[in-house]
């Protein structure tokens, strides 16, 4: 079983979602969340929904293990860092993750799109190269997520990175069936497409066969 980078199309789009949906279903895997903004203790995080999907107790230990860069403000990586009078060490985020996918298959949660900034001059698809990872691209199926689907893609793609799959995930406000939103990636893009229904269970999940 491999590792994947789990990256969206934008923020809120479901990564999490998808990320602990993939957990339940799958077992061997273990997951990781290096950089979470909009943090506060005590409350229901990306990260604590992680470890409760990998059966693991939500301790401020726990989560410091799989999410060592935690900030307060809502805002892309650089500049909630920024807002504590910090900035992201990205050789040590690299080497974090490594460590991390040497323990074996690893799903690494990003934050926000794929190309949200991390550093001055890195960001996340620079994470994802520099890790050689292959990638789980999670989309929705809002008004102009075709749009918004393709163009991360072909971002990706253009970089080198390998999307393994498109996980479209369905959105709440989805103007169309969810199969019609898949036919019309599949006319543009190169790469499998499996739609994920709202309220997804594990069940669900291993259907997919990822």
């Amino acid at each position: 079983m491999n590792s994947y980078f789990v990256t969206a199309t934008g923020t809120d789009i479901g990564k999490t979602f998808c990320t602990a949906g993939l957990l339940r279903a799958n077992p061997s895997f273990r997951a990781i969340k290096p950089l979470l903004s909009g943090y506060e203790p005590g409350e229901v995080s990306d990260s604590s929904i992680l470890l409760t999907a990998m059966g693991a107790e939500v301790t401020a230990q726990n989560i410091a293990a799989i999410t060592p860069w935690r900030y307060k403000a809502p805002l892309s990586p650089d500049m909630a860092a920024a807002r504590e009078g910090q900035s992201i060490d990205y050789a040590a985020l690299l080497g974090f993750c490594r460590v991390e996918l040497a323990k074996g298959p690893t799903l690494i949660e990003g934050a926000g799109g794929a190309a949200v900034p991390l550093t001055e001059t890195k960001m996340t698809a620079d994470w994802i190269a520099d890790l050689n990872l292959p990638v789980l691209l999670v989309s929705g199926t809002y008004l102009g997520s075709i749009s918004h689907c393709i163009t991360t893609a072909e971002f990706l793609l253009r970089r080198g990175i390998s999307i393994h799959a498109i996980l479209l995930n369905e959105s709440a406000t989805a103007p169309v069936p969810t199969a019609e939103t898949q036919a019309a990636l599949a006319r543009y893009l190169p790469c499998r497409i499996f739609p994920v229904k709202r309220n997804a269970g594990a069940e669900d999940i291993k259907k997919l066969e990822l």
